[in-house]
């Protein structure tokens, strides 16, 4: 058997022992300057604290008012083949716009289960449509699914978070039914339209008009 050999121990140590002539005395050595910069917590975002770690927002004190928020999406087709699979039915799992539809309403009653600092609301309402949209359509050459989430609650928080995860829901769902025959579909302009209730009142998309009557 081969003895054991140990390598010997090559450190420097110039950097433990200081020499007079060429180190610099400790004063004078200049800290990083990440070592000095302070966290700035922005006034305006009530989820972190002053030391900057993220919390769940206190909404003891806040009045409970009928609140409502609307949000859309779409999921854009790259190619020809979903569009009429979706109208016949015909894709191999089934009907993509009513299964998109009740995945987004359980998603939206989801939703502080996956978005970590959402308090847990009980909502009153959640309504989902989809609608397609025809091939050669203004920025869907090949057809696309648009969709649209209502949710309703009497809180004191609002539900714009909820009505986005009902939108997105419902958007991978129609990606997932429809990927077999469209790898490239593309998920796109999801964003809050309308919000109504609370401190803040009512504001809504400048121009936007709901192509279900919402």
């Amino acid at each position: 058997m081969r003895p054991l050999t140990i390598a010997p121990w090559t450190r420097e140590f110039s950097t433990l022992c200081p020499n007079p002539e060429t180190d610099q005395p400790r004063d004078t050595i200049q800290e990083p300057a990440f070592s000095k910069q302070k966290s700035i917590t922005p006034s305006h975002l009530p989820h972190l604290t002053a030391s900057g770690s993220a919390h769940m927002v206190s909404i003891t004190t806040k009045p409970v008012t009928s609140r409502t928020a609307v949000a859309v999406g779409r999921v854009r087709f790259s190619n020809s083949a979903p569009l009429p699979l979706i109208k016949s039915n015909a894709l191999k799992k089934g009907d993509v716009l009513g299964v998109a539809r009740v995945a987004g309403i359980m998603a939206s009653k989801k939703c502080p289960e996956i978005i970590p600092l959402c308090h847990p609301i009980l909502l009153s309402h959640v309504g989902v449509q989809l609608a397609l949209v025809d091939s050669g359509a203004e920025g869907a050459e090949h057809g696309a699914v648009e969709i649209e989430a209502k949710v309703e609650c009497t809180g004191a928080t609002g539900v714009e978070m909820e009505a986005l995860t009902a939108v997105m829901a419902a958007a991978l769902t129609v990606v997932d039914m429809c990927k077999a025959v469209d790898k490239a579909m593309v998920v796109e302009g999801v964003t809050v339209v309308l919000k109504e209730g609370g401190r803040s009142g009512t504001w809504r998309e400048d121009g936007w008009i709901s192509r279900f009557g919402t």
